[in-house]
């Protein structure tokens, strides 16, 4: 192929990728705001077990850590985010690695077809039941992310890696923007009803993935071509449990037939990663605290302001980075979010707030694409799924772990100690990355 038309095929697959992961995460963010209006018909309405026995762990976690009892609601909305990122986890990499088997396609459309399951359950979810059930189907079956940058990594060389990974935090923050805007919508008009009428924005996220499969299936040209695909998973139980098992995903142990060297930086750049989420998203959950009872915030305003920073600081600055310079960017990610941390624990004023946001936003448009597109250089053809797929799960242990660990402490020493403790364990990630030797 000649390079002009590499290039219009790799814009092309950059296109499509870009397109239907937006289609997905608007699908994916419609449930946020209409968290606390579920819980409270279910509170109201569910005659099952599941919900009461919840409650009263809830309420017992609430009371051990000092908790208000008006924020039990978002309490019980980080159970069921860590429930649903603790799945991902365990998914991720096995997703990952079946596509480095069955190729990048056919694995996402395998995908979609279990998030179509999942809305379908969440619209017939009349009990509680039914409705944990959904998120369970949703998080196994979400592995479209790290499948996602995996095509990137297939079609894109070192020059063009970054410009891949800024377009999926492009999708990402246009999609926490329009989608939870949306999802508000339905939670305005359920709001103050009586009978199930959350089948309506569950049909709509399974109509968005129906027409995302169909694009996919039309418009993806598979980008791991048969000669270059994996040919197994491995032999043996103890290869298979590696998928599953976090020191082994720490380890990278999945990965096989890599030098010591890059094994080694593969291992700094998980660890990395997950340092950074596990407090990352312990600030991003106790922001919801800390703004209600300090500034009486419109929280939709705060989002929508982290949403529009993050989408211009990846469309306008990190799309156009410079190749090599992705470990100084995330160095400098990381040097901003420690004042970050320090700004809104003791903001007083909403200007303090919101100067603490802006270097929080820098961090979140930053850290995570650069050390993505890092991670992307290792590994072969057979195994960037497998890859992507152990960094993408590590995050989400961070993710699954950070909010219960920052909302305990949050609460039995205050914001101002979160806070500071936080942007204190932040300098082992800064640190690590400074040693690391690309």
């Amino acid at each position: 192929m000649s390079p002009s038309k590499e290039s219009k095929s790799e814009s092309k697959t950059l296109m499509v990728v870009f397109i239907s992961l937006l289609i997905d995460l608007l699908a994916f963010t419609l449930i946020l705001p209409l968290l606390p209006s579920l819980l409270d018909y279910y509170h109201k309405n569910d005659k099952g077990n599941l919900y009461l026995f919840l409650v009263d762990k809830i309420n017992y976690f609430q009371e051990a850590i000092g908790a208000p009892g008006h924020f039990n609601v978002v309490l019980f909305g980080g159970f069921i985010g860590s429930l649903f990122s603790f799945l991902q986890f365990i998914a991720s990499p096995v997703m990952g690695a079946l596509s480095d088997i069955y190729g990048r396609k056919n694995v996402l459309l395998v995908s979609m077809v279990g998030e179509m399951c999942c809305y379908i359950l969440w619209a017939n979810a009349t009990n509680f039941s039914i409705f944990v059930m959904s998120r369970i189907v949703g998080g196994i079956s979400r592995g479209n992310v790290s499948i996602c940058t995996a095509v990137i990594a297939d079609i894109s060389t070192k020059k063009t890696r970054g410009k891949g990974m800024a377009v999926i935090g492009i999708a990402f923050s246009i999609g926490f923007i329009v989608g939870p805007i949306t999802g508000a919508l339905f939670a305005h008009w359920t709001k103050t009803e009586d009978t199930y009428y959350f089948a309506w924005p569950a049909m709509l996220a399974f109509t968005l993935v129906v027409i995302d499969f169909v694009y996919l299936l039309l418009s993806f040209d598979e980008t791991l071509t048969s000669d270059k695909r994996a040919k197994s998973l491995g032999s043996g139980l103890n290869n298979a449990l590696n998928y599953i098992n976090p020191s082994a995903l720490f380890r990278f142990d999945p990965v096989q037939k890599v030098n010591d060297k890059d094994l080694k930086n593969m291992r700094k750049i998980g660890l990395i990663c997950f340092f950074f989420l596990f407090l990352y998203s312990g600030l991003e959950y106790t922001l919801t605290f800390l703004t209600h009872i300090r500034f009486h915030v419109q929280q939709g305003k705060m989002f929508l302001y982290i949403g529009l920073l993050m989408a211009i600081f990846q469309g306008a600055f990190l799309r156009r980075l410079p190749v090599g310079r992705e470990k100084q960017i995330t160095l400098i990610g990381l040097c901003l979010i420690i004042p970050a941390f320090i700004c809104i624990g003791f903001a007083t004023k909403e200007w303090t707030l919101y100067l603490g946001l802006t270097m929080y936003s820098f961090a979140s448009a930053t850290v995570i694409p650069c050390l993505t597109t890092l991670i992307c250089a290792y590994g072969s053809h057979q195994q960037k799924g497998t890859v992507m797929g152990i960094f993408r799960s590590l995050g989400a242990l961070a993710r699954a772990l950070g909010p219960i660990l920052a909302s305990s402490v949050f609460w039995l020493f205050g914001a101002r100690l979160c806070y500071v403790i936080g942007g204190f364990f932040l300098v082992i990630p800064l640190l690590l990355l400074r040693k690391l030797e690309l």
